[in-house]
């Protein structure tokens, strides 16, 4: 069965919690989600780390990328941009740029931020930029989604937000999680209509 790869970096289980609502929205489209993460960045990894993570969602393989029909990243933001891990794993993706691995078909970007205004958007702008590079075709959040008027939390055009608040500890709202599913469910319903499956 064909799935979508919702790969995400997360350190205190905000983006891990938008992943997981991503996934309902993927199965909910009738394609199978597969959750993935990276490892953090740093000289133990590279020395001593295991390679499969004690809990959590597996390391993504170079394979979860090339069997994908579609692709969600997902990134907590620093400094509005994304977070150092996913950027690490994303720069040792030239294999899948140089044979066209991912060019057509649909990827989207979801986020977490301690503050409103902490740098949603252009940490969404900076992982469309690779996805951009490897011929994908982005997927956002169309404002027939009711939620995107009137939320007072999380939630852009250019993909899901959620407000973790300064200690990161404020759980996804309502309206937060039903845009991760929404995006989820887009992915998969453009994924199957690009694959030739009504």
């Amino acid at each position: 069965m064909a799935h979508v790869l919702i790969l995400y970096y997360s350190r205190y289980g905000a983006t891990a919690e938008m992943a997981r609502q991503v996934a309902r929205g993927v199965e909910a489209g009738g394609l199978e989600a597969r959750q993935r993460t990276v490892p953090p960045v740093s000289a133990e990894h590279e020395a001593v780390a295991p390679p499969v993570p004690d809990e959590g969602a597996p390391y993504v393989t170079e394979a979860d990328m090339r069997e994908c029909a579609a692709l969600a990243l997902g990134s907590p933001t620093r400094f509005g941009n994304m977070a150092a891990p996913l950027k690490y794993f994303i720069d040792s993706t030239s294999a899948l740029w140089m044979d066209g691995t991912l060019t057509g078909k649909p990827g989207a970007v979801f986020t977490s931020t301690g503050s409103l205004h902490g740098g949603q958007e252009t940490t969404l702008l900076s992982m469309m930029l690779p996805l951009l590079h490897h011929g994908m075709l982005l997927v956002g959040l169309p404002y027939s989604e009711p939620e995107l008027m009137t939320t007072r939390e999380g939630g852009t055009p250019y993909g899901p937000s959620h407000l973790a608040g300064p200690d990161s500890n404020l759980p996804l709202s309502e309206t937060e999680a039903s845009l991760c599913q929404a995006l989820g469910r887009r992915l998969a319903e453009l994924a199957r209509r690009l694959g030739g499956d009504p």
